[in-house]
């Protein structure tokens, strides 16, 4: 009867850990493991910024989304967040020729916004810092506030990326370098496993594919070769996980191109990071030697992001109610 009792009680906890966020979308993370691995030296690369650093040494177990973000899960933030929209949380060139196509409609304080199935499963582009500060806010507040929570924002729009750093306690937020560059090259297994050169667990002088192959053959992303883009007009970004089997050790998806993804690590004066290249560029910004940055106002159609969650939950209910890192909840793309 007590054995009863007890499943009872906890199916129970796990009920009202759902519906305090039964909105959340399909949001699925992987765990990076190996606590107190050893970073390496990441250069600059061709054409990129920033002194060099020791990279990748993360020193807890924390997890990371398996994809970026995609349009689908912006335009329900957007609904939730940007009805009046005074933060800026959409721009126009969004619905623009290389946008996600998220169309706004309405005035405000009324916004709604859309979009088309097929672009749903897309990343999300034409994002800033902010926005993508503000979106972890969102999660982290379960769906609530975006001022506050992992960063105090407090309707910071500025220039200056120094001025907002991660809060103690932070629950959902943007990975820093370290932490999105573990995630994409370190090999695993061990604390001295090394790294491999692109976050499709491949090394120079193999260089990746950017074709796009039903089955995936492995090593391929979307970036842009001798022979052009990966897909052109209109889409030019893959669906979020396209290349299933050129996953990184740790699981997660293009973190080689696609979208460039922003980064919480300030990488030269008053800009943050970006890291992974996008369908625009080519090879040479997936390497794990490559360091981007830029303003973190600028919203970009090789823009987006991801996010990542720490501490890992480890109860039924988990710290704020944390259990959609484990229940993964899938219904973004049953409704897509």
């Amino acid at each position: 009867m007590r054995a009863r009792l007890f499943l009872v009680l906890c199916l129970a906890l796990l009920c009202l850990g759902t519906l305090a966020r039964a909105d959340v979308f399909d949001l699925e993370t992987v765990t990076v493991a190996d606590p107190g691995n050893v970073g390496e030296l990441s250069g600059t690369g061709a054409g990129g910024v920033g002194p060099n650093r020791i990279c990748g040494a993360v020193s807890y177990t924390y997890r990371i989304a398996k994809y970026e973000i995609t349009a689908g899960q912006y335009c329900d933030f957007l609904n939730h967040k940007a009805k009046s929209d005074p933060n800026g949380l959409y721009n126009t060139a969004m619905w623009g020729s290389q946008g996600c196509k998220i169309q706004r409609s309405g005035s405000s304080p009324n916004y709604s916004y859309s979009v088309a199935s097929d672009w749903a499963n897309r990343p999300v582009n034409y994002v800033s810092y902010w926005d993508a500060c503000r979106f972890a806010n969102w999660l982290h507040n379960g769906q609530g506030d975006t001022e506050t929570g992992a960063y105090t924002l407090n309707n910071y729009k500025s220039t200056d990326g120094r001025t907002i750093q991660r809060n103690p306690g932070a629950l959902w937020y943007l990975p820093n370098e370290d932490e999105w560059y573990k995630a994409a090259y370190y090999k695993g297994g061990g604390m001295n496993a090394g790294y491999w050169d692109y976050p499709m667990q491949s090394n120079l002088p193999t260089v990746p594919s950017n074709d796009l192959i039903d089955p995936d053959l492995g090593n391929n992303a979307n970036f842009t070769q001798s022979g052009g883009q990966t897909i052109g007009s209109p889409y030019y970004r893959t669906v979020a996980g396209e290349f299933e089997n050129s996953e990184s050790a740790y699981g997660t998806f293009d973190q080689g191109g696609n979208v460039f993804e922003w980064v919480e690590t300030l990488v030269h004066d008053a800009d943050r990071g970006m890291r992974g290249g996008s369908w625009n560029w080519t090879d040479g910004q997936l390497r794990a030697s490559q360091r981007n940055d830029a303003t973190p106002t600028v919203e970009n159609p090789d823009y987006g992001f991801r996010v990542a969650m720490v501490p890992e939950p480890s109860g039924v209910l988990g710290p704020a109610g944390g259990l959609v890192s484990l229940l993964a909840i899938r219904r973004r793309r049953a409704r897509a």
